[in-house]
C-alpha cells in the first residue's frame, strides 16, 4: 500500500513558508497553516488512515512556547507511523529577511516590540533544534515569489497541480464593469443584434444570433485574435503560479455580442483547463 505523505514547513518569519505551503495546496495537497503542535498527533493519525492522502502545514514560532515540543512530536511521527513524513526547513540571510519585514510593514511574532535584527536572531535560536532535524533545508534568500512556488512544486512533484480556472464573465458596460476582472475584452465594436428585429428578444446563446453574429468577417476575425493572446498569455500566467483568471466580455447591454463571444471562446480555450461561463446580465 502506498503511504500517504504529510509535509511539515517550519524556519523563520520572512523565509517563504506561506508561499511554499501554497504551491503545495495548488499541487493538492490539504494545507493547514500554524496548526498548533498539540493536536500534530491527531492530524497524522488522519492522514494516515486516508482522510487526506496528501496533506502540509507550517509550524513556527507563532507556537509560543509550545513549540519546545515540537522536536519530540517530530521523532515520534517519524518512528511510530504508517506514514511517510518530512520536514522542510526555510530559511533566509538576516538581510533578505529584514528588507522583506520592510517591504510588508508586519511586525516579527516573536516580540513586535524589539528590533527586527534582534527579533530574527532570537527566532534563528529557538529553531536550532529543529533545524538540526530537518530532512531538507531550503535557502529562499535568491528567490522571489515565483521562483520559490516553482522550486516547491520541484521539490513535491508527486502532487498532482491543478489546472488554471478561467472564468469568462459576459457583461453589459450600461450596468458596469465586473470589479473582480482581470482581464476586459471590449466587443461594442461589432454588429448588434439588437437592431434586427427578428434577434432582438433573444439572447447569444441562441442558435440565430450566434449564426448571425458568425456571419460577419469580423467577429471570426475578433475570435481568433482573442484566441491568439489567450494562447499566449494563459501559459505565463500558469508559469507564474496564478490559479484563477477571470476574463470579462463586454457589449452595450449584456445580452447579445457579449454573451455569443463568451461562449465562442470558452469551447476554443477549453483545451486542459478549467472553464466556467457566467452571463452577468443576459436577463436584464
Amino acid at each position: 500500500m502506498q503511504r500517504s505523505a504529510l509535509v511539515i514547513i517550519t524556519g523563520p518569519s520572512g523565509s517563504g513558508k506561506g508561499t511554499f505551503l501554497r504551491a503545495l495546496e495548488d499541487r493538492g495537497y490539504f494545507c493547514v497553516d500554524n496548526l498548533p503542535v498539540e493536536f500534530l498527533t491527531k492530524f497524522a493519525d488522519l492522514v494516515a488512515v486516508g482522510e487526506r492522502q496528501r496533506a502540509a502545514l507550517v509550524v513556527d514560532v507563532r507556537e509560543g512556547q509550545t513549540l519546545d515540543q515540537f522536536p519530540d512530536i517530530y521523532r515520534q511521527l517519524k518512528k511510530g507511523f504508517e506514514l511517510e513524513v518530512s520536514l522542510f526547513y526555510l530559511e533566509a540571510s538576516d538581510d533578505v529577511l529584514i528588507r522583506r519585514y520592510s517591504e510588508t510593514r508586519r511586525p516579527h511574532p516573536l516580540d513586535a516590540t524589539l528590533p527586527v535584527r534582534d527579533a530574527i536572531e532570537m527566532e534563528r535560536e529557538r529553531l536550532v533544534t529543529i533545524r538540526q532535524m530537518a530532512d531538507h533545508v531550503v535557502d529562499t534568500s535568491p528567490l522571489s515569489i515565483h521562483e520559490l512556488r516553482v522550486h516547491a512544486e520541484e521539490l513535491l512533484g508527486s502532487g498532482e497541480k491543478a489546472s488554471l480556472l478561467v472564468t469568462l464573465v459576459s457583461f453589459g458596460y450600461k450596468y458596469g464593469i465586473p470589479v473582480d476582472a482581470d482581464m476586459i475584452f471590449d466587443v461594442r465594436f461589432l454588429p448588434n443584434p439588437h437592431f434586427v428585429s427578428d434577434l432582438r428578444s433573444l439572447t447569444g446563446a441562441d442558435q440565430p444570433v450566434v449564426e448571425f453574429m458568425h456571419a460577419e468577417p469580423l467577429t471570426n476575425r475578433c475570435l481568433n485574435r482573442f484566441q491568439s493572446l489567450l494562447d499566449f498569455l494563459l501559459p505565463e500566467f500558469e508559469r507564474e503560479g496564478k490559479s484563477y483568471l477571470t476574463i470579462a466580455i463586454g457589449c452595450t447591454g449584456g445580452r447579445h455580442r457579449s454573451v455569443m463571444m463568451a461562449n465562442a471562446l470558452a469551447n476554443l480555450t477549453n483545451a486542459h483547463r478549467q472553464i466556467k461561463v457566467i452571463h452577468r446580465d443576459m436577463e436584464k
